[in-house]
């Protein structure tokens, strides 16, 4: 008897849970730009640092994937999302449907793109740069100097979270049923796997330039060793040659 479940029919034994955590970072250096909580019960402190220590991690060897669901305490699990040079981040609780979670932030990424090519189009200097108005978009997110700098933003992701909330909506389910997505390619990780990553990290130029020196050693010790070879193979025949032309002298001139 088949035993796997398909989020996209178990929505009906599901609570009613939204998002609870939600940021928008730089990813070249994990800057936030928005952050957005739900209202909970729960204090969750612990995991809003390390939602701040993921970011910070992220590009930290310049090859993050594109999505990732990364387990943690209390039953919790954080879910990224990576688009060009912004990461879309959100704590879910741990049934709440990996599938809906990421078309949450896909959404989001559409809301905040949207919220800030307003906001260029609204200033005078951009009304009639139209065309250029998505590049502009992302080099005001590149050049972005001041945390949490479009905060501005927070009633529209909130508004979003609200549509999210109940996986069991019929607007939620219909999503879940159109979505094509391969949710099972997607890595899954735990926190202290990710948050080590960036400690063990800074450690590799160091290690790597400990292989080189041994690797330099290892490369001396093979050219005295293949020299010694060669000394061993060819002194039993130097030896013999030298006895034969000592022999050779005693007997013709001594």
């Amino acid at each position: 008897h088949n035993t796997i479940h398909d989020t996209r029919y178990n929505t009906s034994i599901l609570k009613a849970m939204p998002p609870l955590i939600t940021f928008v970072a730089r990813l070249s250096d994990g800057l936030p730009l928005v952050a957005s909580f739900s209202q909970s019960h729960e204090n969750l402190e612990i995991q809003k640092q390390q939602a701040k220590e993921i970011l910070r991690n992220l590009n930290s060897n310049g090859r993050s994937v594109a999505k990732m669901s990364i387990e943690t305490s209390q039953s919790k699990v954080f879910h990224y999302l990576i688009q060009q040079n912004t990461v879309y981040l959100t704590l879910t609780e741990q049934s709440y449907p990996k599938r809906l979670a990421f078309l949450y932030l896909e959404e989001i990424a559409d809301v905040f793109l949207e919220y800030l090519h307003n906001q260029l189009s609204s200033s005078s200097k951009n009304n009639n740069n139209n065309n250029n108005n998505m590049n502009d978009v992302h080099q005001l997110i590149d050049t972005t100097a001041r945390p949490y700098a479009f905060i501005q933003a927070d009633p529209i992701i909130q508004r979003k979270q609200r549509e999210f909330i109940d996986p069991k909506s019929t607007s939620n389910s219909n999503k879940l049923n159109q979505d094509l997505s391969d949710i099972h390619s997607i890595m899954r990780q735990n926190i202290s796997q990710v948050l080590d990553r960036g400690e063990k990290l800074e450690n590799v130029s160091q290690i790597s330039s400990n292989l080189i020196d041994e690797s330099k050693k290892f490369k001396w010790g093979a050219k005295k060793l293949n020299w010694w070879a060669k000394v061993n193979a060819y002194a039993p025949m130097a030896a013999m040659g030298l006895f034969v032309v000592v022999v050779l002298y005693i007997k013709f001139f001594l």
